[in-house]
């Protein structure tokens, strides 16, 4: 099996989000769970994408984290489309098509970059009650009071997912961000309690006109992520839901900057009301390749 480390969000190597992937020979089927599952915790990176080729420009992918397998994962993603380019197996200007345990995603292929449709939006609920507000700025070492005032509008944790469940944060300014430093067994039990993955931080007020957000999952052994795809789709539409996020625009997260890996993430929401369309996207490099002996 041929594997490769790609940094996922980013133009140069050591930056965005590096991700395993794993591409089966052609006409092999999965390895069982365990070995999937062992296998990311030995390439030691947040999650391990494993590709089966299932027709032309037609993929099959499973997301393992060292601890469990996810639904989806968006760098990951970014990641296998960038290898499989490297592999012969899709070129640019090609459109592909992903299936994944949170559904089918269209995939489209650029130079150098890859643009993925997210799951279809959904809002799942918010965290209103002021109890409910304090308790989680408090595991993440905020104070809540006078975290969603922003320009546009008043902004209120919210769960929403694109393919994968989490909470939306919203923080005052880049200062709040900088500032937090999560309880992590409280923030899994948290996250396990509220049936999300974990937490997604953002603030709208920046020097630079760009939201910038740290994502937080440490119920999958992911204390702090760099890149992440889903999460910022999710943003998207909630910020879409603001009246923030305006359709057909391009919008641009800066994430990873606390864990020294910056990242770069672009989306773009189309349609409107209830029937909307999140794709998120951006360049990857290759740091490593070669074969795994299983």
């Amino acid at each position: 099996m041929k594997f490769y480390i790609v940094d996922a969000f980013t133009e140069t190597v050591f930056g965005g989000n590096p991700a395993g992937v794993v591409i089966l020979p052609e006409g092999a089927d999965f390895p069982d769970d365990e070995t999937m599952r062992k296998t990311a915790a030995e390439l030691r990176y947040s999650e391990t994408a494993f590709i089966r080729k299932t027709g032309e420009k037609e993929f099959n992918i499973r997301y393992f984290t060292p601890a469990a397998e996810v639904d989806l994962c968006g760098h990951a993603t970014i990641g296998s489309f960038v290898a499989l380019a490297d592999a012969g197996l899709v070129k640019a200007g090609e459109s592909c098509v992903n299936h994944t345990l949170a559904g089918t995603i269209g995939i489209d292929v650029g130079e150098g970059s890859v643009l993925m449709d997210m799951a279809v939006p959904q809002y799942i609920n918010e965290i209103g009650d002021e109890a409910g507000q304090k308790e989680l700025y408090e595991i993440m070492g905020l104070s809540a009071e006078g975290q969603g005032v922003a320009p546009e509008a008043y902004l209120i944790p919210e769960m929403i997912s694109t393919g994968l469940p989490d909470i939306m944060m919203p923080v005052k300014d880049e200062h709040e961000l900088a500032r937090i430093a999560p309880d992590f067994p409280a923030l899994s039990k948290l996250s396990q309690r509220y049936e999300v993955v974990g937490v997604h931080a953002f603030t709208v007020n920046t020097a630079d006109g760009a939201v910038h957000c740290r994502n937080f999952a440490p119920l999958y052994d992911i204390d702090e992520e760099a890149a992440t795809g889903t999460s910022n789709g999710a943003l998207t539409y909630y910020l879409y839901r603001k009246g923030i996020v305006v359709p057909g625009e391009e919008n641009t997260f800066i994430q990873g900057e606390a864990v020294g890996r910056p990242s770069k993430i672009n989306s773009r929401l189309t349609g409107e009301g209830g029937n909307v369309k999140v794709q998120v996207g951006g360049s990857g490099v290759i740091l490593a390749k070669g074969e795994i002996n299983i």
